[in-house]
């Protein structure tokens, strides 16, 4: 074991145990998922780690000077990587509303004096020091001279990118080069390649090239970035392995449309092109058409995915679906759970995808007809990837919306609600959020707290919106019992970041709620 993985080893070992899992985010996951662990943290514990994580981060610890031998002492935050510090700052970014000012400012003072630092972690510091406030750094611009330089020579290729090829000129002369400098480097590593390619051949036949590249990515990185991509070659194999078994093929390819059909039974292989027709025709159903549809309560799992396959329901006409969704709500009994989820992904979930203007009426008839009869499965196979996936645009908000008033019960609007908690906020699911809280739902205090702090870590990005602003007016004046001393003083921060017209009355209603 090298000096520097034994070194931090130990380390970790000092810190408690919420310190140590908020570190191993950063390592594996970034920002992004130390920020799901800290959610998950406050879930259990309200009272924020935050703080004494910071200050064990700024304590001295003894370490061995690489260049000198000499023992010295530096804050433990800088004998981590280059990585994890950058990582660090953008987390803190995030989060320093709701943190102590002098504790972040610590951090900040103990990886200012840091000898490695790079420009990228020198304008991460300056902004967190811009984002607290202090003065001496307000007027400091974040660029380096060398890159202003940068940015106006690019400036100069494109400042006649109005000129008939002038884009396509600069673009196909770096792409020249680039295939220049490619072709040299193959004809110098031209011999070592071929024996690898003979070497291999054999295993490579059968191995998907992203694969490959991911194993390949992994061998030259650091040992904690495997981890991550040792966990996307386990959920391939599971991906590809659920595949197999699905196809009934020991191959990696996809089967054929008949290989597909071959694994229905036939009464079930007999309703695909009946009811595909009906699908494709966008007419109305008569009573004879719906005995067909019986066969959904039939099909297991396996056969239901290839059932929808083959009957292209993400293709289907949207003037049909009102008809089809007439005909599955029909179905006595009604559907399960797994088999209404399956049904609602394939028939509307690339549509919802897909919208880039308000829903037709198709649409909206289809979505409300099913989120009525079958609400759970809407909401973890519809609503759930729209908001996980960021794919809530205005149009896809405007459907959301529809479903939250006129659709969803207050458990559902409840559980859609938690969705929004995880993951960033864009414009629709700000619309999305504000819906569900003038829904008055009703909230636990673990929840509420949970929201707060969300709150709290995306109010710099929405300093200049209205809908933000909106929902923070709605906290205040409709949940004003569930604001105790520790919102009071979040909501202060992320009050303090607005710069709409509706900042003195945030103020004016969260002072009313301190006295």
């Amino acid at each position: 074991m090298c000096y520097r993985t034994f070194l931090m080893s130990g380390l970790l070992q000092r810190l408690d145990g919420s310190s140590r899992l908020l570190v191993q985010a950063l390592f594996t996951g970034g920002v992004m998922r130390a920020q799901k662990v800290l959610v998950k943290q406050r879930a259990a514990d309200t009272h924020s780690s935050l703080p004494a994580f910071l200050e064990a981060l700024c304590q001295d610890e003894a370490c061995l000077d690489e260049d000198t031998h000499a023992l010295t002492t530096k804050p433990l935050v800088c004998l981590f990587s280059a990585t994890f510090k950058r990582d660090l700052l953008c987390f803190l970014h995030l989060l320093h509303p709701g943190l102590p000012r002098e504790s972040v400012l610590a951090v900040l003072h103990c990886l200012s004096q840091d000898e490695n630092k790079n420009p990228w972690m020198c304008s991460l510091i300056s902004q967190l020091h811009k984002d607290l406030g202090v003065e001496e750094f307000r007027k400091d611009t974040l660029l380096t001279p060398e890159c202003v330089l940068s940015l106006k020579d690019l400036c100069n290729c494109f400042k006649d990118s109005q000129e008939k090829g002038k884009w396509d000129l600069f673009l196909n002369e770096h792409k020249t080069d680039d295939m220049s400098t490619e072709y040299q480097m193959d004809t110098g590593h031209k011999k070592r390649k071929t024996e690898i390619t003979d070497l291999h051949m054999e295993s490579d036949l059968d191995e998907p090239h992203c694969k490959r590249r991911r194993t390949d990515l992994a061998a030259q990185s650091d040992p904690k970035d495997r981890l991550v991509v040792v966990d996307q070659e386990e959920s391939h194999v599971k991906t590809v392995q659920r595949d197999k078994e699905l196809e009934g093929d020991s191959s990696a390819s996809l089967p054929e449309p008949e290989d597909c059909l071959s694994l229905l039974p036939d009464h079930i292989k007999a309703a695909v092109p009946l009811i595909k027709e009906l699908l494709d025709s966008g007419t109305e159903w008569d009573e004879n058409c719906m005995p067909t549809l019986k066969v959904l309560n039939e099909c297991n799992a396996n056969q239901l995915e290839v059932f929808c396959t083959m009957l292209c329901l993400p293709e289907a006409p949207e003037q049909s679906l009102p008809h089809f969704c007439s005909g599955v709500l029909a179905l006595s009994p009604d559907l399960s759970h797994s088999t209404a989820s399956a049904i609602i992904k394939s028939l509307l979930l690339d549509k919802a995808r897909s919208l880039t203007e308000p829903p037709s009426r198709c649409l909206v008839t289809a979505v409300t007809s099913l989120c009525n009869r079958y609400p759970r499965p809407t909401c973890q196979a519809l609503i759930e990837p729209l908001i996980k996936e960021g794919r809530t645009g205005s149009a896809q908000a405007e459907l959301l919306c529809r479903l939250v008033k006129d659709c969803l019960e207050p458990h559902h609007r409840l559980l859609v609600f938690q969705m929004t908690l995880v993951g960033s906020w864009n414009e629709g699911i700000l619309s999305l959020i504000h819906d569900l809280l003038d829904s008055k739902i009703e909230m636990s205090e673990e929840i509420f707290s949970l929201f707060i702090n969300q709150l709290s870590a995306q109010s710099p990005h929405f300093t200049k919106s209205m809908k933000f602003a909106k929902v923070m007016l709605t906290v205040v004046t409709k949940f004003q019992s569930h604001v105790n001393a520790a919102c009071q003083h979040t909501l202060s921060c992320s009050i303090s970041f607005n710069e709409t017209f509706l900042k003195k009355s945030l103020q004016a209603a969260l002072k009313r709620i301190c006295h």
